[in-house]
């Protein structure tokens, strides 16, 4: 395991224990929360994207300011939907927030996951093509944004500019370079894990996939990665991807992580319906004392796989709690499974 970082859903709620209580709570700790765990030594802050929800869902304003208050960090989302994005208005974004952070923005994005609203990326302006279907749509804006990201020009200029114009068709500005190869797609399937290795993207693995063999999830997660790494070297890129995981782990070495998290993690998988039709496998999490957590990880083939962990936390429960989580599971865990 070479790096280790945090995954936020960005959660706010008025409710009862809450410590996020509005949106504007759950931004500022947000970036609290990613300059504490610069401090601790993490490697990287990601932020989950849901839009029509209480959760963070503009992630660009986000990463800019994460990236302009931290020095080392990678920074990053894991995934933004892209049926809902204009690809070349994203690729400016990203551009100006990964030259902002100095180079350290590594994107996730992915097809999307079930939403609040019924076919919500249509409110946004966008609809499938004839033929294809939603899951086709965000492939395709995931595409044309891998392509502009390549900094090559396009666009015919203008012939009398309002200002001067370098020579040749015209990119995108501001072009960051290096982005293309800090994209990552959030794979649901092995398939899509295969299309990914192919355009030369990065893969993350969430905590959940459709159920492809029946087998526990973390053996079908693995059995991903190595499809993905495998098509990877088939399709001859010339450096090595990076693959992540996310799991929910919780050091339990204090009593307010006993109160919390006392009565353990979800101790096995769980099976569920994204959609009509696709029966998806969710992950356990892990609660323990550190020595039980080391040897429950060491089992779990698909951390083994994988080079970064992104550890999901409770972000209602304040920057201070989750700066303790993860420093517990840097200070406890980490070193076990091969982190530094």
């Amino acid at each position: 395991m070479k790096k280790i970082g945090f995954l936020s859903f960005g959660h706010w709620s008025p409710a009862i224990g809450s410590r996020t209580r509005s949106a504007g709570d759950v931004l500022l700790q947000s970036i609290d929360l990613a300059v504490a765990a610069e401090e601790l030594g993490a490697d990287g802050a990601y932020f989950r994207v849901h839009h029509f929800a209480r959760q963070l869902a503009s992630p660009f304003p986000l990463l800019a300011a994460v990236g302009a208050r931290t020095r080392r960090i990678e920074i990053g989302t894991g995934v933004i939907d892209m049926r809902y994005e204009n690809p070349l208005y994203m690729a400016e974004d990203a551009g100006a927030a990964d030259l902002i952070s100095g180079g350290r923005l590594q994107l996730g994005i992915s097809r999307g996951s079930p939403e609040q609203v019924i076919e919500g990326w249509r409110h946004f302006g966008y609809q499938p093509a004839e033929g294809e279907s939603d899951a086709d749509l965000g492939r395709r804006h995931a595409e044309v944004l891998l392509d502009v990201l390549r900094g090559e020009g396009f666009a015919q200029p203008n012939p009398q500019p309002m200002f001067p114009n370098p020579p040749g068709l015209l990119r995108l500005e501001p072009h960051s370079e290096g982005l293309r190869e800090r994209i990552w797609w959030g794979a649901g399937s092995d398939a899509t894990a295969i299309w990914a290795a192919r355009l030369g993207m990065n893969l993350q693995s969430s905590t959940l996939k459709n159920d492809e063999t029946g087998e526990p999830f973390h053996i079908q997660q693995a059995k991903q990665i190595r499809a993905y790494r495998a098509a990877w070297k088939e399709a001859g890129h010339d450096r090595t991807p990076r693959v992540s995981v996310s799991r929910s782990i919780f050091p339990l070495v204090n009593d307010m992580d006993r109160a919390y998290f006392g009565r353990g993690g979800k101790a096995g998988d769980s099976i569920g319906y994204l959609d009509a039709q696709t029966r998806a496998i969710f992950g356990r999490s892990y609660a323990a004392e550190p020595d039980q957590l080391v040897a429950q990880l060491a089992q779990d083939e698909a951390i083994a796989e994988a080079d970064t962990l992104l550890l999901t936390v409770p972000n209602q429960l304040g920057v201070d709690y989750n700066a303790h989580v993860i420093e517990a599971i840097l200070t406890h865990v980490a070193p076990a499974l091969g982190w530094r």
